[in-house]
């Protein structure tokens, strides 16, 4: 039997993985996202163990992933553990296997309560140090662990690890040393190049920062900028806040699609649910969370897309005027 976990390549998804591979010792850890998740799980094996972090499920995909999750339990063990919103209409009790799951909380802190009776208590910072890395530390567990911290310690600590890991986005070996070191409760500050990478990512974001401007385009009440060769999250909001917009998109070419990241400060608005409507009318998808989201477009689509979510929000502030 082989232990697997797949995990997000972010810094939830590693610390998340961290944690998993620190219960779980000897695992494999392998590196997916939504869309590639079905075809990664098809190197499991009957009896194998399966431990999928900070993945969300696919629409597209979805009837598939179920069918791929019921042949794993019915020999094997499956723990799906995340915190993105469900596909619409799906429950969490309609999903096979053992099922962790809430948008209110970070994966990381998700594994460490599953695994918690097993991991050593000083791996709490690493479920901060994820937490952190989603904007997720405000919940009552996370507050409680950081009691037991210098918070300045573990906030340097994510910085270094978030920072460091943007350079080096694909590298999934360099990626699988970070999570050993995690599990071994090692600090990231303890990786002399991660540190270096960390620095020189920071650096280029107060360039990237300072020239922002002339890349934004602003549709109504959305801001976007393309191509920008920098983070797609961070570059969405600075967008989103140089441009003084509802919304913020930053989104690089990849082949014949647009892929996006996109943000908003907006507690009413539900990005999730948006893009999952809008998205699929011009042959792409979108989803994640509220306030943070990310969508793939086909190029030639991509005005029009902005344009038609730029109206659904304004048909969505309309709405909620008129009912004041």
């Amino acid at each position: 039997m082989s232990i697997w976990i797949f995990t997000h390549g972010d810094g939830d998804g590693l610390c998340a993985g961290a944690l998993a591979l620190a219960a779980n010792p000897g695992a494999q850890v392998f590196f997916t996202h939504p869309y590639g998740l079905l075809g990664d799980l098809e190197q499991v094996k009957a009896q194998d163990k399966v431990i999928i972090c900070d993945i969300a499920l696919s629409e597209s995909h979805l009837p598939k992933i179920l069918d791929k999750f019921r042949e794993i339990v019915q020999s094997g063990e499956l723990l799906y553990i995340d915190h993105h919103p469900l596909p619409e209409l799906l429950s969490k009790y309609e999903l096979p296997g053992r099922i962790y799951h809430s948008l209110g909380s970070s994966t990381s802190e998700l594994v460490y309560l599953v695994f918690q009776g097993c991991l050593d208590p000083l791996l709490s910072r690493v479920a901060i140090y994820g937490a952190v890395s989603d904007y997720l530390d405000n919940t009552p567990l996370i507050g409680q662990l950081l009691k037991k911290w210098d918070k300045r310690t573990v906030y340097l600590e994510t910085g270094i690890l978030v920072q460091g890991l943007q350079e080096m986005k694909r590298e999934h070996n360099f990626k699988r040393i970070i999570i050993s070191n995690l599990a071994n409760n090692v600090p990231p500050s303890f990786h002399s190049m991660l540190v270096d990478l960390a620095i020189q990512s920071t650096h280029r974001e107060e360039v990237v920062f300072r020239e922002l401007k002339e890349h934004i385009q602003t549709h109504g009440e959305i801001a976007d900028a393309l191509n920008v060769p920098f983070s797609l999250g961070k570059t969405a909001i600075y967008t989103m806040a140089l441009a003084g917009a509802i919304i913020g998109i930053a989104g690089e070419k990849r082949g014949n699609f647009i892929d996006m990241s996109i943000r908003t400060s907006e507690k009413n608005l539900d990005l999730n649910r948006l893009l999952r409507h809008v998205a699929p009318k011009y042959g792409g998808s979108g989803g994640g969370h509220p306030a943070a989201a990310g969508a793939r477009i086909p190029e030639g689509s991509f005005s029009d897309f902005i344009k038609n979510l730029d109206e659904a929000v304004r048909n969505l502030r309309k709405i909620e005027k008129d009912a004041e």
